[in-house]
């Protein structure tokens, strides 16, 4: 098998950014390694994000003996939206810069795009004419955790 490629994505709409949401459901990051920068109309991120692509995929190379211990990967991606004019967030705290936050999705709204986190949580990115780069940073690294949604079951969904 092949290693699976790096992803480098861009969004300017809708249906762009639908792509993009489903390749970072379920990133985590600290809210520290969030931040809006009004001199540059831009609003960036480094997040862990899921590699849902490999997850029902054998890693390539050889095996270990802890493989089936964890089986899945994530990787750092880094997030930039440019043509930000203004930021505003909800049910998180900029001070905490430890607190984790977890990314559910993204979606355009009026003027911008909103990033949902899990607990309710919400970044709304204020910029009617935004374009968002996703870009996968490093090696991925091994994890034995695949996120669990409430709807889903299975034996292999660890919450």
């Amino acid at each position: 098998m092949t290693a699976i490629t790096p992803i480098r994505l861009r969004a300017e709409d809708e249906e762009d950014l639908k792509v993009v949401s489903a390749c970072l459901q379920d990133a985590i990051l600290p809210v520290g390694d969030m931040c809006f920068q009004p001199d540059e109309n831009r609003f960036v991120m480094v997040v862990n994000r899921f590699r849902w692509e490999s997850a029902d995929l054998p890693r390539p190379g050889p095996t270990a003996d802890d493989d089936d211990l964890a089986p899945y990967e994530r990787v750092h991606c880094g997030v930039r939206v440019e043509g930000v004019t203004g930021a505003k967030l909800r049910g998180f705290d900029l001070k905490d810069r430890g607190q984790m936050l977890e990314l559910l999705s993204m979606e355009t709204m009026e003027g911008g795009v909103a990033l949902h986190f899990a607990g309710g949580g919400c970044v709304r990115l204020d910029g009617p004419s935004w374009r968002m780069v996703v870009e996968d940073l490093g090696e991925p690294w091994p994890t034995g955790c695949k996120p669990c949604h409430p709807d889903e079951t299975g034996p292999d969904r660890i919450g």
